[in-house]
């Protein structure tokens, strides 16, 4: 086989899988995530990750690009130290796959328009601060204000979520306190009340959440059929009590003057984008 014949079956492997290594001088949580996010664009391939983290040692560096030399592939990196910076890049260029710094273009942009030095510690952004500890706080609080427990507190919360069964709360929730946001959820039950201390709150932003009426049916039918329930609750799913579920929240949220996000297509991380939004408008105007 000649060399232009091996390059196209590289290329045509690659478009099914293709190795990422991760190295990073800290969690390693910053490159998953831009990972995911990039990978995300080219659904016919499929990124088989090594994560190599707290990369903080030649001796450490040694094994991982040993790693890299057994399974080459795009390398994708944050290394604030310069020597091993160096190596990890001449290591790559020899073994010609690409070595991406993925923070040098925001880093150098910040240092160029605040006119300051950036530090060279490492993994800064995880030290026990005030921000790592309102973080854990805020995960305390909704673990404890989960599906309409301690509503007697509901005001220390920052965001109050409502809604009925299966529109996100609980993970929207979760995803608000891992940002440092107190936020608490109360489901709205049929032929329940909500509870009396969720019209009066005043500090925390209540949004109700709602979804396409068959949308939640046939969700509620699949998890009810994953739980071996199938049989149970009949108006948990039936489509016209579900109809009914939504409309009388829609109108508990326009009642109480509650911004309403509809979930049908979004994911919760684009719900809790758009109420971190509501929030910051809030705060800005309570400023």
């Amino acid at each position: 086989m000649d060399q232009a014949a091996r390059a196209d079956k590289t290329k045509a492997a690659r478009r099914t899988f293709f190795h990422v290594h991760l190295v990073s001088d800290s969690t390693g949580e910053t490159l998953s995530t831009l990972l995911k996010s990039v990978a995300a664009r080219f659904p016919s391939a499929k990124p088989l990750e090594h994560v190599a983290s707290l990369v903080r040692s030649h001796t450490q560096l040694d094994s991982v690009l040993a790693r890299i030399e057994q399974a080459p592939g795009l390398v994708m990196y944050t290394v604030v130290d310069p020597g091993m910076r160096r190596r990890l890049e001449v290591k790559c260029a020899e073994l010609q796959v690409p070595a991406i710094s993925c923070l040098d273009p925001l880093l150098n942009a910040f240092a160029d328009y605040l006119g300051l030095e950036q530090t060279r510690q490492a993994g800064m952004q995880h030290e026990l601060d005030e921000d790592y500890f309102r973080r854990i706080g805020a995960i305390d609080f909704t673990l404890a204000h989960d599906d309409g427990q301690n509503t007697w507190n509901l005001e220390a919360a920052d965001v109050v979520l409502v809604g009925v069964s299966r529109t996100s709360k609980t993970p929207t929730c979760m995803y608000l306190a891992n940002k440092g946001i107190k936020a608490a959820n109360v489901p709205l039950v049929p032929g329940v009340d909500p509870p009396p201390e969720l019209e009066k709150l005043r500090k925390p932003l209540v949004v109700g959440l709602t979804a396409n009426p068959d949308r939640l049916a046939a969700i509620r039918t699949s998890r009810l059929s994953n739980l071996g329930s199938e049989d149970r609750a009949q108006s948990y799913t039936d489509g016209a009590a579900v109809r009914d579920e939504v409309t009388k929240a829609k109108r508990l949220f326009v009642k109480n003057g509650w911004p309403m996000i509809d979930v049908t297509k979004r994911s919760v991380e684009e719900t809790a984008a758009k109420i971190l939004t509501l929030l910051s408008i809030r705060r800005g105007g309570e400023g």
